[in-house]
C-alpha cells in the first residue's frame, strides 16, 4: 500500500474542526446550525472519516464511516453528532461537558485487502478485520498510543470484532488495511 497522499490546508482543517463543534453545539441548543458551505472543493469529495472526542484525556466517543459515501464535510458533521450522541459505549454528551471536549479527525484512504500480513506497519496502517457477521476496526494511531507491535495490533483488532485474538491467522478472517490523515 502506497502512502496515503491526502493533505488538507490549515483552513480546511480548521473548517472541519469548527464543523464538529458547531454540529454538536447546535444539537445541544447552544449555537446556530453549522455552516455547511465547504471552504474548498476537496471537502466535497467522498472519503471515509472518523471523529474521536476526548474529555480530560479520556475517550468520550468515536464513530466513523469506513467507506466513502458522502462528501467529506457531510461525513464529518454526521460523525461528530454520532460520536457525541450515539456511541453506545457512553451516555450522550451533556451541555456541561461540551466546553471540555477535544476533537481528532481521521480521514481514511480506501480499504485494501492485506496480502502479506508481515507488511503491516503499526502507526502507518489502520486495520479492519471481518469474519462472518463480526467486524472490528482500529485506527492507525491506536497502535502507537498503546505501543503495540504488529501481532498485538492484529490481536486487538480481532478482539474489537469480538473474535479470538488469534483469529487473524484463520483463513476465514479477512484483514484489510488503510491509512489516515489525522489531525
Amino acid at each position: 500500500m502506497n502512502r496515503f497522499r491526502f493533505e488538507l490546508t490549515k483552513e480546511e482543517k480548521t473548517y472541519l474542526k469548527d464543523l464538529v463543534f458547531a454540529s454538536i453545539g447546535h444539537r445541544l441548543g447552544v449555537g446556530p446550525a453549522p455552516d455547511m458551505t465547504p471552504v474548498s472543493r476537496k471537502l466535497t469529495q467522498p472519503y471515509g472519516a472518523f471523529v474521536t472526542l476526548t474529555r480530560n484525556g479520556q475517550l468520550r466517543g468515536c464513530i466513523g464511516h469506513i467507506v466513502a459515501q458522502d462528501p467529506l464535510y457531510r461525513t464529518v458533521a454526521g460523525m461528530a453528532r454520532a460520536a457525541a450522541f450515539g456511541d453506545p459505549r457512553f451516555p450522550p454528551v451533556s451541555l456541561e461537558e461540551f466546553g471540555d471536549l477535544e476533537v481528532e479527525i481521521s480521514i481514511l484512504s480506501p480499504l485494501e485487502r492485506v496480502k502479506d500480513l508481515t507488511a503491516i506497519i503499526p502507526g502507518v496502517h489502520g486495520l479492519y478485520v471481518r469474519q462472518g457477521q463480526r467486524s472490528g476496526l482500529l485506527l492507525p494511531q491506536v497502535a502507537v498510543e498503546w505501543s503495540w507491535d504488529r501481532e498485538t495490533f492484529l490481536a486487538q483488532t480481532c478482539h474489537k470484532a469480538g473474535l479470538p485474538p488469534d483469529a487473524w491467522k484463520d483463513d476465514a478472517t479477512e484483514v484489510y488495511w488503510f491509512q489516515a490523515e489525522v489531525f
